[in-house]
């Protein structure tokens, strides 16, 4: 080859070269907040594609958002998905705003004096470990992780537990797959909640016979985190401020007057948003308990009228659920001693969540007492998107008021009569929802909202709200004794947590979102489970697949090349 060639074959090589590097240097390039460089989800679920929501709040970021990932260091096959599907996460993150920055951190690393000044540190702040289960054959190994995230803005810190809630009696694949699907959200809401200055204010309503703040003490604690709570005595107010971004109206006893019910029909027309924890039977588990047979009676709270309206009827009436949680039943005495049994209690019942909205996707069986069913096929004067949150399995019953009761049918449970099918125990609304009061507003409410100058409205915003069919689902145990708050959801016969106040929780931030990050909640990860007896039978045919087909494709192309080369030369 002459010089002059090598000379022009050196150019055209180093041009290539150049064009590839200024190409990569373009992929991986930004314009402020806008990158150059473009995906394509090809997911059928679009598990790679961000919401909305959360694609706004990173484009609106003023500062660097730091995230440390506590999922380093030697961990289970398992959680090397977790921690891979982490970094994917981060990376769209980046992909949106150049102010997200993160790291990976082995919490176990170190001397051992040092993993435990770290491990006490991060306890004060909120973070423990927790034990994961590994499964091998027909061995489980407990392997002792942290998997949180912390992340950090403008000099504050919010630690997400990225496993937090999961259903742990469920297979270690479906609870990496929740925590997989949830990833985006978390994160996206710990971003969220350090950018607020301002905390949202929530507000229990008091006056009606409404649990205290001793027997809510779990669920306001957890609330807390987010929000600000207090109470709202209505007959105290002339109407409710705009300033409450949600009222909460748990487990009431005694009926509501019409102008109580009047400002809370004014405050849904002006936007503002409710969750309903509605007795309807006035029953409990001592009753029955305290009298051979026990007619219970309904709660007169003089909301029927108003809940119809706006798209839900709950029930007169109890439902029975052969899938439900055990209670404590006294069995005699052993001398002194107090013989008792766990015994299962169809009135407790755990329900089934629905997987295809964000409050209640991935959430573990939540525990209702003495729950009623939820009517929804009511039409309303506005359109009222009405989705059920919270149902019980198909092997129920329901009993009607009124009704003799007792404990005696705990020994005579008869399956076949568990026919009723699945029952709506919690149900989401949204939409604009009509005023009740239409047409009815009497001289005084008139006078009353002219003296505050403000207007009737008979229509509201587009607003929410949401409705359970049990009051005790926030109440918690307190022991007085020892100024104790026993868990909300636990049930010390099987020492076991159900998870009532990550639903509850996941319910107020449903009604608080604002920005569309909830949404990213009820994104889908489907699991691909491999067939195991399949690949164990066809073990040999892909085998043969996967190692000689591709030695045979190379001897192929090595004989068909060599066959070109000697024809081409051949012929010179």
């Amino acid at each position: 080859m002459s010089k002059s060639k090598k000379t022009q074959s050196l150019i055209q090589m180093g041009l290539f070269l150049g064009i590839v590097v200024f190409i990569n240097i373009l992929a991986n390039a930004r314009l402020g907040n806008f990158a150059l460089y473009r995906s394509f989800d090809l997911t059928e679920e679009k598990r790679f594609t961000l919401t909305d929501g959360t694609k706004n709040l990173l484009r609106n970021l003023d500062e660097v958002v730091y995230v440390k990932v506590m999922l380093d260091g030697k961990l289970p096959a398992e959680l090397k998905r977790l921690r891979a599907s982490t970094i994917d996460i981060l990376d769209d993150f980046r992909g949106q705003s150049s102010l997200v920055d993160y790291d990976f951190e082995n919490p176990m690393a170190g001397k051992p004096e040092q993993v435990n000044a770290r491990m006490e540190q991060l306890r004060k702040e909120g973070m423990f470990p927790m034990s994961f289960t590994v499964k091998k054959g027909a061995q489980r190994d407990e392997t002792p992780i942290f998997p949180y995230a912390i992340v950090n803005y403008k000099g504050r810190a919010y630690p997400v537990n990225l496993m937090e809630n999961q259903d742990m009696t469920q297979s270690s694949d479906v609870v990496l797959n929740n925590a997989v699907s949830l990833l985006e959200y978390k994160i996206a809401n710990a971003i969220q909640k350090l950018q607020e200055t301002n905390k949202p204010n929530v507000a229990f309503t008091m006056g009606h016979g409404e649990i205290g703040t001793n027997e809510r003490k779990d669920f306001e604690g957890s609330l807390r985190k987010f929000c600000n709570t207090g109470t709202l005595f209505l007959d105290s107010v002339t109407s409710i401020s705009p300033e409450i971004s949600a009222l909460i109206v748990a487990k009431p006893l005694r009926p509501f007057s019409e102008k109580d019910k009047f400002k809370i029909d004014q405050y849904v027309m002006g936007g503002g948003k409710i969750l309903w924890l509605l007795d309807m039977v006035r029953m409990d588990k001592d009753s029955l308990f305290a009298h051979p047979e026990y007619i219970p009676g309904d709660y007169q709270l003089n909301l029927d009228d108003l809940l119809f309206r706006y798209g839900v009827r709950v029930q007169p009436n109890l439902v029975l659920d052969l899938q439900c949680s055990p209670i404590w039943i006294a069995t005699g005495k052993q001398g002194t001693q107090q013989q008792r049994q766990p015994i299962a209690f169809p009135y407790h019942i755990l329900t089934l969540s629905n997987p295809d909205h964000p409050v209640s996707k991935s959430v573990a069986p939540v525990n209702l007492l003495f729950a009623s069913t939820i009517d929804t096929a009511i039409r309303t004067k506005t359109p009222v998107k009405k989705t059920a949150l919270l149902s019980t399995t198909p092997r129920t019953r329901l009993q009607y008021l009124p009704a003799r009761l007792g404990l005696d049918f705990l020994r005579y449970i008869d399956p076949e009569k568990f026919n009723k099918g699945p029952q709506v125990v919690a149900v989401a609304m949204e939409g604009t929802f009509p005023s009740m009061y239409e047409n009815r507003l009497t001289p005084e409410m008139v006078s009353g909202l002219t003296q505050l100058g403000l207007q009737y409205k008979s229509v509201s915003v587009p607003t929410r709200q949401i409705v359970v069919s049990d009051g005790d689902v926030a109440k918690n145990k307190y022991l007085p004794t020892r100024e104790q708050v026993v868990p909300l959801g636990y049930n010390d016969v099987e020492n076991f947590i159900y998870a009532n106040k990550e639903f509850l929780q996941n319910a107020v931030e449903y009604l608080l979102d604002k920005n569309g990050i909830i949404a990213a909640r009820g994104k889908e990860v489907r699991l691909r489970m491999l067939d195991t007896t399949r690949a164990q039978d066809e073990k040999t045919w892909w085998q043969l697949v996967n190692i000689v087909f591709p030695l045979l494709l190379i001897a192929l192309f090595g004989f068909g090349y060599s066959w070109w080369r000697k024809r081409k030369y051949a012929r010179v």
